[in-house]
C-alpha cells in the first residue's frame, strides 16, 4: 500500500492537485504554518526526519527546479526571504542548517518543494 501511494504521489496529476490545494484551499490544509505569502506556504513537515524539518512549497504548480521560469521570480524572492526569516527566528544560523530541493528519483511528490532542516 505504501509503495502504491508513493508512486501515486509522484505523478503529475498529484503534483498539480497539491499545487491547486495550496493555491486555493491552503487555509484548510491541517499543518502548522510558519509563513504564508501569495506565492508560498511554509510549515513543519508532518513526518519530520530531523529535529527541525520545515517544508516550503510554492502555491503554483511547479514540477521541479528545472521547471522554474521567469514568471517565478516573485516565488524565488519570497522563498529566500522566508528562509532567511525562519533561520533567524529559529536561531538556526548558530548551529547550522540546510536548504534542500530534491529532484528526479529523489523527489517523492511531483511538486517543487524545499526542506529547511537542522539538527538543533
Amino acid at each position: 500500500m505504501r509503495t502504491w501511494l508513493r508512486r501515486l504521489a509522484r505523478t503529475r496529476l498529484a503534483g498539480r492537485s497539491i499545487a491547486w490545494m495550496l493555491e486555493h484551499m491552503s487555509l484548510f490544509i491541517p499543518v502548522q504554518r510558519l509563513r504564508e505569502t501569495p506565492t508560498l506556504v511554509a510549515f513543519y513537515h508532518p513526518q519530520p526526519s530531523y529535529p527541525v524539518h520545515i517544508l516550503i512549497v510554492p502555491k503554483r504548480a511547479i514540477s521541479d527546479l528545472l521547471a522554474i521560469g521567469p514568471a517565478d521570480q516573485p516565488f524565488l524572492a519570497d522563498l529566500f526571504r522566508c528562509v532567511r526569516e525562519l533561520v533567524l527566528e529559529l536561531q538556526l544560523d548558530k548551529q547550522g542548517y540546510r536548504l534542500i530541493a530534491n529532484g528526479g528519483s529523489f523527489q517523492d511528490i511531483a511538486q517543487l518543494h524545499f526542506h529547511l532542516i537542522a539538527e538543533t
